[in-house]
């Protein structure tokens, strides 16, 4: 039996390209691994060529962000993250009895305790086709919130087609509907708005799969999935039992196999690198992604520079962001 890992090094780089010069480019990032009960973040760093100086703060649901700027004329733009994370044992919550009749009776109080988690977004509206699959998730459930979602979880993972390039990062659910396939981002929205349907608070998950270093089917789905960029799931809220997490990418409940770096509403919350710039020059990205194993037990892996801890106030100082936007990363 392979033993389990759960001490991991990440490396993202993203690469923007422009084929003139651009200037005053300003960016926020998310790609600081969150630090709480499910995982620690032993260490972190970020490095930007041109050089910066990015000052950090949490945002509205506890992520980590980082702001820099780059006035200078440029004609690239490279965006390089370091870390090493403990992912603890996860604690998956038991299976709920409550019905879906008693969370209806609950769906005021939910309501105002999780609205942005219950509330349609940009990426997940409540089309017509969502509440046809709610109708038949729950039809085939047993009528307990449990088995709604995870009916749900396993539906999605079965009856839509992982491929990259069917859809693009700004494609809401109606794209992937029409099709039957997409990527993670896609089947995260999906299952987000088939329980946000249903009454059922969830939140949209961005960060890495570690894949599985054996040499079984699943493993090699995971290295296709989790090879080269980053992952997206959902946490969905069992009443009195807690959140739980589900992929309904790879189809079954998160485990120590799963890097949390942010949560929102949807992707539009919480995309790794996003920023403006002036200048008229075509862009061209790329992204490369490393997570793997940190072996060592003598320390040498943590970083000497980090960048974890954010100033009380960050600096607010610059001209407005100019319109020109900055290619995004389709997290797949």
């Amino acid at each position: 039996m392979m033993p389990i890992l759960n001490r991991y090094r990440l490396g993202h780089v993203t690469q923007f390209d422009y084929d003139g010069p651009v200037s005053e480019s300003y960016n926020e990032l998310r790609l600081r691994p969150r630090h709480d009960e499910g995982q620690s973040c032993l260490s972190f760093r970020i490095s930007t060529d041109p050089a910066s100086r990015p000052a950090a703060h949490l945002d509205f649901y506890g992520n980590w962000v980082h702001q820099f700027h780059i006035l200078p004329e440029h004609r690239h733009l490279r965006v390089e993250s370091e870390a090493v994370v403990l992912v603890h044992p996860p604690i998956h919550p038991p299976p709920s009895l409550m019905t879906l009749s008693e969370l209806d009776a609950q769906s005021e109080s939910l309501g105002d305790e999780y609205f942005d988690w219950l509330s349609p977004s940009a990426y997940c509206p409540l089309v017509p086709e969502i509440a046809s699959l709610a109708a038949e998730i729950e039809k085939d459930c047993g009528g307990k919130v449990y088995d709604f979602v995870h009916t749900a979880e396993n539906l999605i993972n079965t009856r839509f087609k992982y491929q990259p390039g069917a859809t693009h990062v700004n494609s809401s659910i109606i794209d992937c509907l029409t099709s039957l396939a997409g990527v993670c981002q896609d089947f995260s929205h999906l299952l987000l708005a088939v329980l946000r349907s249903r009454g059922i608070p969830g939140r949209y998950v961005s960060g890495y799969l570690v894949p599985r270093q054996s040499e079984d089917a699943q493993g090699a789905v995971e290295r296709v999935i989790g090879g080269q960029a980053s992952h997206a799931w959902v946490e969905a809220l069992i009443p009195g039992a807690g959140w739980m997490g589900l992929d309904p990418t790879v189809g079954w409940f998160v485990d120590h196999q799963h890097i949390r770096i942010a949560y929102g509403r949807d992707y539009g919350d919480v995309p790794p690198v996003r920023g403006v710039y002036k200048g008229h020059a075509g862009q061209s990205l790329s992204v490369d992604v490393l997570v793997r194993p940190a072996l060592d037990d003598d320390g040498s892996e943590l970083l000497k520079e980090t960048a974890a801890f954010p100033p009380p106030k960050p600096p607010v100082d610059g001209p407005p962001p100019p319109p020109q936007q900055q290619q995004q990363q389709q997290q797949q």
